[in-house]
Protein backbone atom coordinates (compact mmCIF):
# COMPACT_ATOMS: atom_id res chain seq x y z
CA UNK A 1 0.00 0.00 0.00
CA UNK A 2 1.33 3.48 -0.88
CA UNK A 3 2.01 5.72 2.60
CA UNK A 4 3.04 9.35 2.65
CA UNK A 5 3.50 11.31 5.46
CA UNK A 6 0.29 9.59 7.97
CA UNK A 7 1.56 11.57 10.96
CA UNK A 8 -1.15 13.47 11.77
CA UNK A 9 -0.17 17.42 12.11
CA UNK A 10 3.27 16.42 11.47
CA UNK A 11 5.32 17.66 8.81
CA UNK A 12 6.72 15.59 5.98
CA UNK A 13 9.81 16.65 5.69
CA UNK A 14 12.52 18.81 6.74
CA UNK A 15 15.56 20.46 5.14
CA UNK A 16 16.50 22.52 8.07
CA UNK A 17 15.95 23.84 11.09
CA UNK A 18 12.42 24.98 11.28
CA UNK A 19 12.14 24.73 7.64
CA UNK A 20 9.54 22.11 6.52
CA UNK A 21 8.22 21.45 2.95
CA UNK A 22 4.79 21.81 2.13
CA UNK A 23 3.03 17.94 2.45
CA UNK A 24 2.65 16.38 -0.66
CA UNK A 25 -1.03 15.24 -2.10
CA UNK A 26 -1.82 12.32 -0.36
CA UNK A 27 -4.02 10.87 -3.61
CA UNK A 28 -3.70 11.06 -6.68
CA UNK A 29 -6.55 11.58 -9.04
CA UNK A 30 -6.39 10.22 -12.76
CA UNK A 31 -9.07 11.33 -15.54
CA UNK A 32 -9.75 9.91 -18.80
CA UNK A 33 -11.26 12.66 -20.98
CA UNK A 34 -12.96 11.26 -23.76
CA UNK A 35 -17.20 10.19 -22.67
CA UNK A 36 -15.59 10.54 -19.26
CA UNK A 37 -14.82 14.54 -18.49
CA UNK A 38 -16.42 14.84 -21.74
CA UNK A 39 -20.01 13.58 -21.88
CA UNK A 40 -18.67 12.34 -26.24
CA UNK A 41 -16.18 11.06 -28.42
CA UNK A 42 -14.14 14.25 -29.20
CA UNK A 43 -13.04 13.23 -32.08
CA UNK A 44 -16.62 12.44 -33.26
CA UNK A 45 -17.33 15.87 -31.96
CA UNK A 46 -15.13 17.78 -34.53
CA UNK A 47 -16.57 16.54 -37.99
CA UNK A 48 -19.57 19.08 -36.74
CA UNK A 49 -16.73 21.31 -38.39
CA UNK A 50 -16.70 19.36 -41.41
CA UNK A 51 -18.53 20.45 -44.85
CA UNK A 52 -22.14 18.67 -44.26
CA UNK A 53 -21.39 17.81 -40.63
CA UNK A 54 -20.23 14.48 -42.48
CA UNK A 55 -17.14 12.10 -43.76
CA UNK A 56 -17.12 11.03 -47.25
CA UNK A 57 -17.09 7.32 -46.62
CA UNK A 58 -13.86 6.16 -48.98
CA UNK A 59 -12.35 7.90 -45.69
CA UNK A 60 -14.49 6.05 -42.65
CA UNK A 61 -13.74 2.95 -45.03
CA UNK A 62 -9.98 3.35 -43.67
CA UNK A 63 -10.26 2.86 -39.87
CA UNK A 64 -8.56 0.18 -38.64
CA UNK A 65 -9.19 -1.43 -35.46
CA UNK A 66 -6.35 -0.56 -32.78
CA UNK A 67 -4.82 2.21 -35.18
CA UNK A 68 -7.74 5.39 -34.64
CA UNK A 69 -4.79 7.91 -34.56
CA UNK A 70 -3.57 6.79 -38.08
CA UNK A 71 -7.19 7.22 -39.13
CA UNK A 72 -7.75 10.78 -37.13
CA UNK A 73 -4.41 12.17 -39.16
CA UNK A 74 -6.29 10.78 -42.03
CA UNK A 75 -9.59 12.51 -40.85
CA UNK A 76 -8.23 15.54 -40.14
CA UNK A 77 -5.81 15.95 -43.37
CA UNK A 78 -9.28 15.84 -45.18
CA UNK A 79 -10.60 18.14 -43.21
CA UNK A 80 -7.57 20.47 -43.67
CA UNK A 81 -8.69 20.17 -47.95
CA UNK A 82 -11.62 21.13 -47.06
CA UNK A 83 -10.68 24.24 -45.46
CA UNK A 84 -11.54 23.61 -42.04
CA UNK A 85 -8.97 25.95 -39.77
CA UNK A 86 -8.11 26.34 -36.21
CA UNK A 87 -10.95 28.98 -35.20
CA UNK A 88 -12.94 26.30 -36.70
CA UNK A 89 -12.08 23.25 -34.81
CA UNK A 90 -11.56 25.17 -31.23
CA UNK A 91 -14.88 26.86 -31.58
CA UNK A 92 -16.30 23.22 -31.20
CA UNK A 93 -13.81 21.78 -28.88
CA UNK A 94 -14.95 24.77 -26.45
CA UNK A 95 -18.80 23.88 -26.58
CA UNK A 96 -18.40 20.12 -26.07
CA UNK A 97 -20.59 19.50 -23.02
CA UNK A 98 -19.00 18.05 -20.22
CA UNK A 99 -20.65 15.01 -18.50
CA UNK A 100 -22.96 14.90 -16.03
CA UNK A 101 -21.78 16.05 -12.38
CA UNK A 102 -18.71 16.89 -13.79
CA UNK A 103 -18.47 20.44 -13.02
CA UNK A 104 -19.43 20.36 -9.65
CA UNK A 105 -16.70 17.36 -9.03
CA UNK A 106 -14.18 20.01 -10.16
CA UNK A 107 -15.52 22.57 -7.87
CA UNK A 108 -15.34 19.87 -5.07
CA UNK A 109 -11.56 19.04 -6.30
CA UNK A 110 -10.31 22.56 -6.29
CA UNK A 111 -11.45 23.09 -2.81
CA UNK A 112 -9.20 20.54 -1.75
CA UNK A 113 -6.79 20.70 -4.16
CA UNK A 114 -4.00 20.14 -1.38
CA UNK A 115 -5.40 16.42 -1.19
CA UNK A 116 -5.43 15.43 -4.75
CA UNK A 117 -2.73 15.64 -7.32
CA UNK A 118 -4.90 15.55 -10.73
CA UNK A 119 -3.23 14.08 -14.34
CA UNK A 120 -5.18 13.44 -17.29
CA UNK A 121 -4.75 10.86 -19.55
CA UNK A 122 -5.82 10.61 -22.72
CA UNK A 123 -5.98 9.29 -26.75
CA UNK A 124 -7.66 12.25 -27.84
CA UNK A 125 -5.51 15.70 -28.64
CA UNK A 126 -3.50 17.67 -26.79
CA UNK A 127 -5.15 21.48 -28.51
CA UNK A 128 -9.08 19.77 -28.21
CA UNK A 129 -8.22 18.92 -24.44
CA UNK A 130 -6.97 22.14 -23.63
CA UNK A 131 -9.48 24.40 -25.47
CA UNK A 132 -12.40 22.18 -24.04
CA UNK A 133 -10.92 22.47 -20.44
CA UNK A 134 -9.79 26.06 -20.50
CA UNK A 135 -13.49 27.08 -21.77
CA UNK A 136 -14.69 25.18 -18.66
CA UNK A 137 -12.37 27.08 -16.11
CA UNK A 138 -10.62 23.71 -15.18
CA UNK A 139 -7.38 23.78 -17.03
CA UNK A 140 -5.62 24.50 -13.76
CA UNK A 141 -6.89 21.70 -12.04
CA UNK A 142 -4.54 19.50 -13.89
CA UNK A 143 -0.74 18.92 -12.45
CA UNK A 144 -0.22 17.36 -16.30
CA UNK A 145 -1.63 16.12 -19.29
CA UNK A 146 -0.91 13.41 -21.13
CA UNK A 147 -2.22 13.12 -24.63
CA UNK A 148 -1.20 12.91 -28.80
CA UNK A 149 0.87 15.38 -29.64
CA UNK A 150 -1.10 18.11 -32.23
CA UNK A 151 -0.17 21.30 -33.77
CA UNK A 152 -1.40 23.29 -37.11
CA UNK A 153 1.34 23.16 -39.42
CA UNK A 154 2.20 26.26 -42.27
CA UNK A 155 -0.94 25.40 -44.94
CA UNK A 156 -2.86 25.67 -41.26
CA UNK A 157 -4.25 21.94 -41.37
CA UNK A 158 -4.61 20.46 -37.76
CA UNK A 159 -2.27 17.57 -37.53
CA UNK A 160 -2.23 14.53 -35.13
CA UNK A 161 0.77 12.45 -34.09
CA UNK A 162 1.13 9.38 -31.78
CA UNK A 163 1.82 9.91 -28.19
CA UNK A 164 4.65 7.40 -28.22
CA UNK A 165 5.19 2.98 -28.95
CA UNK A 166 4.87 0.43 -26.64
CA UNK A 167 4.85 -3.49 -25.97
CA UNK A 168 1.21 -3.87 -25.33
CA UNK A 169 -0.81 -6.01 -26.91
CA UNK A 170 -4.22 -4.99 -25.58
CA UNK A 171 -4.04 -1.31 -26.34
CA UNK A 172 -3.77 1.04 -29.02
CA UNK A 173 -0.35 1.43 -31.41
CA UNK A 174 0.04 4.81 -30.50
CA UNK A 175 -1.09 4.76 -26.73
CA UNK A 176 -0.73 2.59 -23.52
CA UNK A 177 -2.08 3.86 -20.41
CA UNK A 178 -0.86 1.47 -18.29
CA UNK A 179 3.11 2.04 -19.31
CA UNK A 180 2.22 5.91 -18.61
CA UNK A 181 0.40 5.89 -15.26
CA UNK A 182 3.08 3.46 -13.98
CA UNK A 183 5.99 5.65 -15.24
CA UNK A 184 4.60 8.90 -13.74
CA UNK A 185 3.98 6.77 -10.21
CA UNK A 186 7.66 5.98 -10.90
CA UNK A 187 9.00 9.65 -11.75
CA UNK A 188 6.62 10.95 -8.52
CA UNK A 189 8.36 8.34 -5.91
CA UNK A 190 11.85 9.43 -7.11
CA UNK A 191 10.69 12.85 -6.60
CA UNK A 192 9.73 11.50 -2.82
CA UNK A 193 5.74 11.91 -3.64
CA UNK A 194 3.92 8.68 -3.05
CA UNK A 195 0.60 8.50 -2.92
CA UNK A 196 -1.72 6.62 -0.11
CA UNK A 197 -4.01 6.09 -3.24
CA UNK A 198 -4.96 6.25 -7.18
CA UNK A 199 -8.19 7.14 -7.74
CA UNK A 200 -8.93 6.41 -11.84
CA UNK A 201 -11.95 7.64 -13.34
CA UNK A 202 -12.55 6.20 -17.13
CA UNK A 203 -15.14 4.50 -19.59
CA UNK A 204 -13.16 2.90 -22.33
CA UNK A 205 -10.71 -0.47 -22.77
CA UNK A 206 -7.89 1.70 -22.68
CA UNK A 207 -8.85 2.37 -19.38
CA UNK A 208 -9.07 -1.06 -18.45
CA UNK A 209 -5.35 -1.58 -18.98
CA UNK A 210 -4.27 1.22 -16.26
CA UNK A 211 -6.79 0.19 -14.13
CA UNK A 212 -5.84 -3.64 -13.52
CA UNK A 213 -2.46 -2.48 -12.16
CA UNK A 214 -4.14 -0.52 -9.38
CA UNK A 215 -3.85 -1.95 -5.73
CA UNK A 216 -6.72 -3.00 -3.47
CA UNK A 217 -5.84 0.49 -1.88
CA UNK A 218 -6.97 1.67 -4.65
CA UNK A 219 -10.38 2.60 -6.62
CA UNK A 220 -11.18 2.51 -10.39
CA UNK A 221 -14.59 4.63 -11.53
CA UNK A 222 -15.75 3.17 -14.66
CA UNK A 223 -18.66 4.87 -16.55
CA UNK A 224 -21.45 2.39 -15.95
CA UNK A 225 -22.38 0.51 -18.84
CA UNK A 226 -18.89 1.26 -20.76
CA UNK A 227 -16.42 -0.54 -22.12
CA UNK A 228 -14.44 -0.47 -18.43
CA UNK A 229 -17.55 -1.31 -16.35
CA UNK A 230 -17.88 -4.49 -18.45
CA UNK A 231 -14.27 -5.77 -18.66
CA UNK A 232 -13.71 -5.09 -14.58
CA UNK A 233 -17.41 -7.27 -14.85
CA UNK A 234 -16.09 -9.93 -16.82
CA UNK A 235 -12.79 -10.27 -15.30
CA UNK A 236 -14.13 -10.68 -11.92
CA UNK A 237 -16.11 -13.10 -13.00
CA UNK A 238 -13.36 -15.43 -15.20
CA UNK A 239 -10.86 -14.87 -12.77
CA UNK A 240 -12.23 -13.64 -8.85
CA UNK A 241 -9.89 -11.18 -7.32
CA UNK A 242 -7.67 -10.83 -9.67
CA UNK A 243 -8.84 -7.20 -9.92
CA UNK A 244 -7.81 -5.68 -6.61
CA UNK A 245 -8.82 -1.83 -7.04
CA UNK A 246 -12.41 -1.31 -5.43
CA UNK A 247 -15.08 -1.01 -8.24
CA UNK A 248 -17.26 2.20 -7.99
CA UNK A 249 -18.90 2.33 -11.18
CA UNK A 250 -20.55 5.51 -12.27
CA UNK A 251 -23.42 7.41 -14.08
CA UNK A 252 -23.05 10.90 -12.70
CA UNK A 253 -19.86 12.74 -11.61
CA UNK A 254 -21.84 13.58 -8.58
CA UNK A 255 -21.21 9.14 -7.65
CA UNK A 256 -17.47 10.00 -7.84
CA UNK A 257 -18.22 13.39 -5.44
CA UNK A 258 -19.84 11.41 -2.98
CA UNK A 259 -17.29 8.87 -2.88
CA UNK A 260 -14.57 11.01 -2.42
CA UNK A 261 -16.38 13.49 -0.17
CA UNK A 262 -17.08 10.17 2.64
CA UNK A 263 -13.37 9.21 2.23
CA UNK A 264 -12.38 12.73 3.54
CA UNK A 265 -14.82 12.67 6.64
CA UNK A 266 -13.20 9.05 7.65
CA UNK A 267 -10.25 10.74 7.92
CA UNK A 268 -11.10 13.79 10.12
Amino acid sequence: MRRCCEGVGLPCLFKGVGMASPRPPRYLLVFDFDETIINENSDDSIVRAAPGQALPEHIRQTFREGFYNEYMQRVLAYMGDQGVKMVDFKAVYENIPLSPGMPDLFQFLSKNHELFEIILISDANMFGIECTLRAAGFYSLFRKIFSNPSSFDKRGYFTLGPYHSHKCLDCPANMCKRKILTEYLTERAQEEVEFERVFYVGDGANDFCPSVTLTSADVAFPRKGYPMHRMTQEMEKQQPGVFQATVVPWESAAEVTRYLQELLKKKC
